[in-house]
């Protein structure tokens, strides 16, 4: 079981991460703090540079603290959060990634709700700095800070469309 949650946590953590950071920079395919920029205007938020910065940034960070099973209830909670604002973007598209819509987002944010649950397991740092086991309970409270922390950027941040 401990093989199957380091293999869950280095891909969903990683692939976070890698996301985070496409976001601010030219690596891994990424167009730069400007194209991150472009593309949470073209998705209607406000801020600029500093909302893409934020969000690549606690991609890149929660992301991180997954892959290596550190503080994972608070990694699995920043992760639950950019997941849920990137649900809320393509919900207007239906459920299926074939159509943009948020598919994935849906299953990065269930797997870092199951994490939260099951714990990162034996080969974490979290378990070896001793901070394991994490009740199974916490991922109740983990996933409800995430989605409110996800809805309460997205009413801050997003602009209503001309056409709402």
């Amino acid at each position: 079981m401990d093989t199957g949650i380091l293999i869950l946590r280095l891909l969903v953590g990683l692939l976070v991460a890698g996301h985070g950071v496409q976001k601010v920079s030219f690596l891994l395919g990424g167009r730069g703090l400007a194209g991150g920029t472009e593309e949470f205007r073209a998705d209607g938020f406000r801020g600029g540079a500093l909302t893409a910065a934020a969000a690549g940034g606690a991609q890149l960070g929660s992301g991180l603290l997954l892959a290596v099973g550190l503080l994972t209830p608070l990694a699995a909670t920043g992760v639950i959060g950019v997941m849920t604002v990137a649900l809320t973007v393509k919900r207007p598209n239906g459920l299926w990634t074939q159509n943009d819509g948020y598919e994935y987002p849906l299953v990065l944010v269930g797997t870092a709700t199951a994490l939260a649950a099951t714990g990162p397991g034996a080969c974490s740092l979290d378990a070896a700095l001793g901070l394991t086991p994490f009740p199974a309970w916490w991922a109740a409270p983990v996933l409800a800070a995430g989605v409110v922390g996800a809805l309460l950027t997205r009413l801050a941040l997003h602009r209503p469309s001309a056409t709402a």
